[in-house]
């Protein structure tokens, strides 16, 4: 008992930590609606689930430093062009039933959610090391884990999105959703930018 709630405190803590899947969530939400931000989130769990796996199944590939350069490199990639798409967009609010024209669909919000789940390099790192330091768990106690943080993940997504996609919030954001894309836009670019240029400038090893 003790050693699954210092797991699920770490994992939670973790979560809290904005990053680009709370970006995702809460840019889809406003923009295209809960349901559309509701397959981001489903994404983002599978995503999540996918890595808790192979980390917890000790499939040591996804640590060894080539492949973690090679997940560095296309995350940063990935938020670069995440970062220019909320930059260069035109949001507006608009407090209305009908479907606006150019909205992603829910099938892409889904892909997009597994993308930026499995291209996020906190997520790998967090679940490599988590795995390292349960390594005398048995794999009973292991599902149960992984099951556990697959939860809270979908759960919390869910109601980021919901709480986001409100008319009530809506309206709160209306004046400043524009600015607030944009400065995500930004931020999210940036550290793109971050991470593939410590690449190129950290010595292969």
């Amino acid at each position: 008992m003790e050693q699954f709630l210092a797991v699920a405190v770490a994992h939670f803590l973790a979560l809290l930590i904005p990053g680009v899947d709370f970006f995702l969530i809460a840019r889809t939400a406003t923009a295209s609606g809960r349901r559309n931000a509701g397959g981001i989130c489903v994404g983002i769990a599978c995503a999540n689930g996918i890595l808790i796996a192979a980390a917890f199944s000790g499939l040591s590939l996804i640590s060894t430093p080539a492949v973690l350069r090679v997940i560095q490199a296309a995350g940063g990639a990935f938020l670069v062009w995440i970062g220019i798409a909320f930059f260069r967009a035109e949001v507006s609010v608009e407090l209305t039933d009908q479907p606006r024209a150019g909205r992603i669909g829910w099938a892409k919000s889904l892909g997009l959610g597994l993308a930026s789940g499995l291209l996020n390099p906190k997520n790998v790192l967090f679940y490599v090391s988590l795995a390292a330091a349960l390594s005398d768990a048995g794999p009973v106690s292991l599902m149960l884990y992984g099951a556990w943080m697959v939860t809270i993940v979908l759960a919390w997504d869910l109601l980021v999105a919901v709480a986001l996609g409100s008319r009530h919030a809506l309206a709160k954001l209306s004046r400043v959703l524009p600015w607030l894309t944009k400065a995500a836009g930004g931020f999210l670019a940036v550290l793109g930018l971050g991470m593939i240029l410590t690449l190129v400038t950290e010595p292969i090893r």
